[in-house]
């Protein structure tokens, strides 16, 4: 089905979808800490010079037919380095104090149990652990795939990943709850993830389709996207579905919005 006809059959169904939604739980995990040097890297000619700290969450949501791991964040082998990683030629350190695997285990989850990862793209400190799950499938858009491997450090992809490569919209479980939606502009490929929840109501995770607040509400596009034309247009695609599905929109990199959401092993219902 083409992406237009998926999201009008979405919008058409919200609210059976809210009622009848096969989310269970769906659970925040500290997934680390991106320092930059200079905020106008994400805001250009704002804040130039001024340091910004973003937080970096992973979520995963258990369904009636399955789960889902939404990005799997700064690798966790950064956690045992006191002094972080340093990144993008030294405009960036990335730290860790919990690992990935020590907050699914606290929840009762194995790498083995999780069907599915999404990746919202293919930067470093979204796919830092996905070799931890071998026998999940990837969903993955083409777009972005093919792009990945043209970069010169490729995501570490477990020998054994299986794929599923999308061209445009997706809806995971075949019910509604959880969608993927196309939203390229800061990769060729990138997607964000639409969630019904059955107490919680409907949440969309940005995933880098915008970084922080102040960034969304001017609709400002990083240096380093790359298509500014579709950034914005993913970001009025966004603000579609959060007034069509009355939806919350959780921002990834946004840490005070962070702070304020329960983390695992607390959860959303």
């Amino acid at each position: 089905m083409k992406v237009i006809g998926i999201f009008a059959a979405l919008a058409l169904t919200a609210t059976v979808a809210a009622a009848q939604s096969g989310v269970q739980r769906l659970y925040v995990l500290d997934c680390g800490i991106n320092q930059g040097k200079d905020q106008a890297r994400w805001s250009p000619g704002v804040n130039e010079g001024k340091p910004i700290e973003f937080s970096d969450n992973c979520y995963l949501i258990r369904h009636a037919n399955g789960t889902l791991l939404w990005d799997t964040g700064i690798p966790d082998a950064v956690a045992a380095m006191p002094d972080g990683l340093v990144t993008a030629n030294g405009a960036i350190t990335q730290r860790r104090t919990k690992t990935l695997a020590a907050q699914l285990a606290e929840i009762g989850v194995k790498p083995a149990d999780i069907g599915y990862v999404a990746l919202s793209h293919t930067h470093g400190d979204h796919v830092g652990n996905v070799a931890l799950f071998p026998s999940s499938t990837i969903l993955i858009q083409e777009a972005e795939y093919e792009w990945a491997m043209t970069q010169p450090v490729k995501p570490a992809f477990a020998p054994s990943q299986k794929f599923d490569k999308l061209s445009g919209d997706k809806d995971v479980f075949g019910d509604g709850s959880v969608m993927i939606l196309s939203t390229p502009g800061h990769t060729p490929g990138h997607q964000s993830l639409l969630v019904r929840l059955p107490k919680t109501g409907a949440i969309v995770l940005s995933g880098d389709a915008v970084h922080f607040r102040d960034n969304w509400d001017n609709r400002r596009v990083p240096s380093m996207n790359t298509n500014r034309d579709q950034s914005i247009a993913s970001m009025q695609r966004i603000a579609t579905v959060l007034t069509e599905q009355k939806a919350q929109l959780w921002i990834n990199h946004d840490k005070p919005q962070t702070a304020q959401l329960r983390h695992a092993p607390a959860h959303y219902e």
